[in-house]
């Protein structure tokens, strides 16, 4: 089959390897920082090495914790804390919230100006003219691969919604991923941060946009994460589980930023902004449905289509087995959640009153564009429904 033509972007530079954060400081000197705004999670404690290490070159820092996911207002605080302090580069050391906000924090300190201005969706949607502080990221959970995209999701209370500034600005310079920084994460947070990242394999896999370059990322992600994820959250994660889940993680995000995602993530955005919804842990509790009623439409609709033989090398990769079918790659997707006590989204207070406007707002998220075809309202609400 031939191939279409592609871009590939990411971070500019990528450390990976157990024992690597011992170079970050050092890095931030070579980017010219000088004072630096610290990132976190909400427990600043676990920075504390990373904050020492700075100090010791000369580098002092401004810690600036993020409790929960990133807002617009939290996004807007953060800036006001670089700027009043004089902070020159970011260091974003956390999961998935503190890397996006340390992002929008970089590009907001750069650029000058609201969130708003530049948010999409809901936002004025200008673009970013500057480039960021120097951001070095540091992802501690392995789910999101924020360290290598260009975009940073907000939630918009007022709007009851979560939407990206995004921009090629937006790269890291330095995304620094070290497999140690996971031992120790509740099994809770490896489980939705884990099938965070399958799905951010999957998805672009199947992607309308795929390419040569992520199909490479997401098979070798996609036989990582199948032999290391449910092993992991349920006995601990030793080293190699931790180098799998890791390298899952980082391919996740490598694939997604450069072939898009799909439904699962259509549907994800909307449902973290009505409810108060951990990201990975609403990824995967859409995922079996979305993967059957995608594997449906596609036989029904477009049995041509160059992602329905995909479903049956999907099978291959997560089951292990060669003869594998489609049916049996989604029934082990299936298994897994239940595995990991994946909870529907009716945990987090969606109704079947909601669905129809939760189904409006997926169809309008910039997610959605990728999935391997256009689905119908009707599919739409058979995923919402049995995804509760």
């Amino acid at each position: 089959m031939g191939v279409s033509g592609f871009e590939f972007a990411t971070a500019t530079r990528i450390v990976f390897g157990a024992g690597r954060l011992a170079e970050a400081p050092e890095a931030v000197r070579a980017l010219g920082g000088h004072k630096v705004l610290l990132v976190t999670g909400r427990d600043p404690t676990r920075a504390e090495p990373l904050r020492e290490g700075l100090a010791r070159l000369g580098l002092p820092s401004v810690t600036f914790a993020v409790e929960g996911e990133p807002t617009v207002a939290l996004a807007r605080e953060g800036t006001a804390a670089a700027v009043s302090t004089a902070c020159d580069a970011v260091v974003a050391f956390g999961g998935g919230s503190a890397l996006d906000a340390g992002k929008a924090i970089a590009a907001l300190a750069a650029n000058g100006g609201d969130p708003l201005d530049y948010l999409e969706v809901v936002g004025r949607g200008q673009a970013l003219t500057k480039p960021s502080l120097p951001l070095v990221a540091i992802p501690t959970t392995a789910g999101t691969g924020s360290e290598v995209t260009r975009n940073a999701v907000l939630g918009v209370k007022e709007a009851q919604v979560k939407a990206s500034l995004r921009s090629p600005l937006m790269l890291p310079r330095l995304a620094l991923v070290d497999p140690d920084l996971l031992a120790g994460v509740p099994p809770a947070v490896l489980a939705s941060s884990g099938l965070d990242a399958l799905s951010q394999l999957l998805e672009p896999f199947l992607s309308a946009r795929a390419n040569p370059l992520t199909d490479a990322l997401a098979r070798e992600g996609l036989g990582r994460s199948a032999r290391s994820l449910r092993r992991a959250v349920l006995e601990g994660p030793d080293a190699a589980a931790r180098e799998d889940l890791a390298l899952a993680s980082l391919f996740g995000g490598l694939c997604l930023a450069n072939a898009g995602l799909g439904a699962v993530h259509g549907f994800a955005a909307p449902v973290g902004g009505m409810f108060d919804a951990p990201h990975g842990a609403v990824c995967a509790a859409l995922l079996p449905a979305t993967l059957e009623v995608n594997l449906r439409a596609l036989r029904a609709r477009a049995p041509a289509h160059p992602a329905l033989p995909r479903f049956q090398e999907l099978a291959v990769l997560l089951t292990g087995r060669a003869d594998a079918r489609a049916e049996e790659g989604i029934a082990w997707v299936k298994e897994l959640c239940q595995a990991l006590a994946v909870p529907g989204l009716g945990r987090y207070g969606l109704t079947e009153a909601e669905v129809p406007r939760l189904v409006a707002r997926a169809k309008a998220a910039s997610s959605m564009k990728a999935n391997p075809l256009v689905l119908t309202d009707e599919e739409l609400t058979e995923i919402a429904i049995r995804s509760r």
